[in-house]
């Protein structure tokens, strides 16, 4: 049950209350520490399923946590940098509409886990993804990389405003899919 890809996972969950304190923290070391915490989850994220798929120690509690682990972090992340308006104005929609995708897709897999239906992750959603994981990124860097001649705050606005519009044609995709078996 606990495989070193499980423990990966749960340093993910666990690894959130300090993500979420470092804001708190004098900046811009709490900045780094932010952007250090996430980018060290970020590889986590990866070599989870990577170690899990190569050693064949896929198990239920992994494929379980990994997303759940996933979401917490965006959620966390979403939630601090507009709480500290590092992401403020009209760019709280694209935080907005991002929250919201995770939450609906989280509960139509639920939905359709329970009728016994796998919806894969598409190419795209990986994308997506992607691109959400390096505008938080960028984002939670927003105070400590100015100082090094970065513009994380600028390079991860652009960022969350592609990975929201990503977020609207993913979570579409996935309702549309979702739907047929729901009527």
């Amino acid at each position: 049950m606990w495989t070193i890809p499980n423990l990966l996972t749960m340093s993910r969950i666990f690894v959130i209350p300090v993500l979420v304190l470092s804001f708190y923290l004098e900046q811009p070391f709490g900045s780094h520490l932010a952007f250090v915490l996430f980018a060290l989850a970020g590889i986590t994220d990866f070599f989870d399923g990577y170690l899990a798929r190569a050693t064949g120690s896929v198990s239920k509690i992994g494929q379980f946590l990994d997303p759940i682990a996933d979401k917490l972090m965006v959620a966390a992340v979403i939630l601090m940098v507009v709480a500290f308006k590092w992401v403020e104005g009209i760019h709280v929609v694209a935080a907005v509409i991002i929250m919201c995708r995770e939450i609906m897709v989280s509960g139509l897999r639920e939905f359709l886990a329970g009728i016994q239906v796998s919806v894969p992750v598409t190419f795209l959603a990986k994308w997506k993804t992607t691109v959400q994981m390096v505008a938080l990124g960028a984002l939670v860097w927003s105070k400590g990389a100015p100082q090094l001649g970065l513009p994380a705050n600028d390079v991860g606005i652009v960022l969350l405003w592609i990975a929201a519009t990503l977020t609207l044609y993913t979570g579409y995709d996935y309702l549309r899919a979702g739907l047929k078996h729901m009527v």
